[in-house]
């Protein structure tokens, strides 16, 4: 259920390293994170060339229950996003790992990225 090749944060986000751009590292959130969420009906992403900072809410992901942050896993500049999203946010539902990816930062600091848990830290995190 939580790709061992990823890394995951507190706040439900996963990153894949690398990302499409070079020195990016691609941003989405996990498959429990979309299941509490419910169907996701509007996606607000960051701006190309937006700094982030680990912790910091760059997004919102609105849901037939309720509006949820989405933040960003670590500091860094953000270079691409997912433009499907604004005609299909229901990717986020149906291939949170693959289509439903959110958008790519560069790191400032590549070592974040080893800091976050990995998929059994996160799979204890969230009890499943």
């Amino acid at each position: 259920m939580y790709p061992d090749d990823l890394k995951y944060s507190e706040e439900h986000e996963w990153v894949r390293t690398p990302g499409e751009a070079e020195g990016s590292v691609r941003v989405g959130i996990t498959h429990y994170a979309q299941d509490q969420l419910g169907d996701i009906v509007y996606v607000s992403l960051p701006a190309v060339g937006d700094a982030v900072s680990a912790g910091s809410a760059v997004g919102e992901l609105e849901s037939t229950k309720s509006v949820s942050d989405v933040y960003s896993p670590v500091d860094g500049e953000v270079v691409a996003v997912n433009e499907s999203l604004d005609a299909t946010p229901e990717l986020v539902n149906s291939d949170p790992y693959g289509g439903g990816w959110l958008y790519e930062v560069v790191p400032s600091d590549a070592g974040a990225v080893d800091a976050l848990m990995d998929a059994a830290a996160y799979q204890a995190s969230v009890g499943d």
